[in-house]
């Protein structure tokens, strides 16, 4: 799946311009040694002919922005913490850090890999005796990672910023740190800045995590400040000018948990399957699942328990071989990207030397016949040559399926 993804999303929602104005083409990955000496490129010029729409990127707050339009603000409730949810009398309940509550039909759990719908649904299961083993362990920990986005820099003393494409730069230094910039729209660069974690390093930084504050921001900030950027100069010159709210430090985990659905609750995105960021699935996992939960609801026949069961149960099947799919690719593409153990460097080495662009284009194609869209809206245009999967479920007007229930 490439990066296209919002793309074919925002035409079906009438917001295909919008993207196309906050976006610019991203077509390959170069990859640099710590010296700035050139290592190699990850390619994907040929994909655009057969997928119909180019491989895009941009800063991620763009697209929230963009998205929060078209909601009423009277349907966004802000800065609420679900504490604990409860099913009874045949509603949902949660109930919040601020002593609000509020009850539906169903409770879709989107709130992230530390989920507390999650956890809170996983414990229920729990006390019944119906939760694998398997969904009860940690996440797996790869690096320590932090991202920003900084404010409009110099077209002289940047001039890649002056290509109508994207600068998809990284670079692999040693003690297992790695960095890279991308440019977006208006001369704005995305930066990032990654620890690679062995098995050990991950379980203490998991306890630590709750210290992360400030202090740790800087502490690891001032750790990376003067490592060389691709593009020239240090990257510190693009991390001092980033907003201090456009600054995170995260953990880069993973996991695919094997159970989405319990009840009246339902999970989607990372909260049921969370993806390192190297092939930029997480993003795209997570709308997809959204466009097939939906539908499932959507062609549901009634409100009973047993529809909605059936409801979840499908989405679920059409999304568990999709998303297993995606995060294989999200952990190949963050070991070619960001690896640094010895095999990892071994495998790199043979994708930017010994395997041509062609072979490499073939790779990033696999999926892309796989276009879940909303089922009461119209099919968005097929502009590649790539034939498109046929939609799973029934598709009526909006109108028609409402007055069914």
């Amino acid at each position: 799946m490439s990066l296209s993804e919002p793309t074919r999303f925002a035409l079906s929602l009438g917001l295909y311009e919008d993207i196309k104005n906050m976006s610019i083409p991203c077509n390959s990955a170069d990859m640099y040694n710590a010296d700035g000496k050139f290592l190699g490129s990850l390619d994907a010029n040929d994909t655009v002919p057969i997928v119909g729409y180019s491989q895009v990127i941009f800063a991620r707050p763009r697209l929230y922005e963009l998205l929060l339009k078209q909601v009423p603000s009277e349907k966004i409730t802000l800065r609420k913490k679900v504490l604990r949810t409860e099913e009874k009398e045949g509603k949902m309940h949660i109930y919040c850090s601020d002593n609000t509550s509020y009850e539906g039909d169903i409770l879709v759990g989107c709130d992230g890999a530390y989920s507390n719908v999650r956890q809170n649904m996983f414990q229920q299961m729990k006390a019944k005796d119906l939760l694998p083993a398997v969904d009860g362990e940690d996440m797996a920990i790869g690096f320590v990672s932090m991202v920003g986005v900084a404010d409009s820099q110099d077209l002289k003393k940047y001039p890649q910023l002056k290509d109508p494409f994207c600068h998809f730069s990284c670079a692999l230094g040693k003690d297992n740190r790695s960095w890279g910039v991308c440019n977006v729209a208006d001369n704005q660069v995305c930066w990032g800045l990654n620890i690679q974690l062995s098995e050990q390093e991950a379980k203490v930084q998991r306890f630590r995590n709750s210290e992360w504050g400030p202090e740790s921001i800087e502490t690891m900030i001032k750790e990376f400040q003067d490592v060389p950027s691709p593009w020239g100069g240090t990257m510190g010159e693009f991390i001092h000018a980033t907003p201090k709210d456009l600054i995170s430090k995260v953990f880069l985990e993973e996991k695919l948990f094997q159970t989405w659905y319990h009840s009246r609750t339902v999970l989607l995105g990372d909260a049921c399957h969370k993806m390192l960021p190297g092939a930029g699935q997480g993003a795209v996992s997570a709308m997809q699942d959204a466009v097939v939960l939906a539908n499932c609801i959507y062609n549901m026949n009634d409100k009973t328990p047993e529809s909605l069961t059936a409801a979840f149960k499908d989405y679920r099947e059409q999304r568990f071989d999709r998303v297993s799919n995606q995060y294989k690719a999200s952990k190949e593409m963050s070991k070619i990207l960001s690896g640094q153990t010895w095999s990892e460097r071994f495998f790199r080495y043979i994708i930017l030397n010994w395997i041509p662009s062609f072979l490499q284009n073939q790779q990033s194609l696999l999926g892309l016949d796989y276009r879940p869209q909303i089922a009461w809206l119209p099919l968005a245009e097929n502009r590649g040559t790539v034939s498109v999967l046929p939609q799973q479920g029934k598709r009526e007007p909006l109108a028609e399926q409402a007055s069914a229930l």
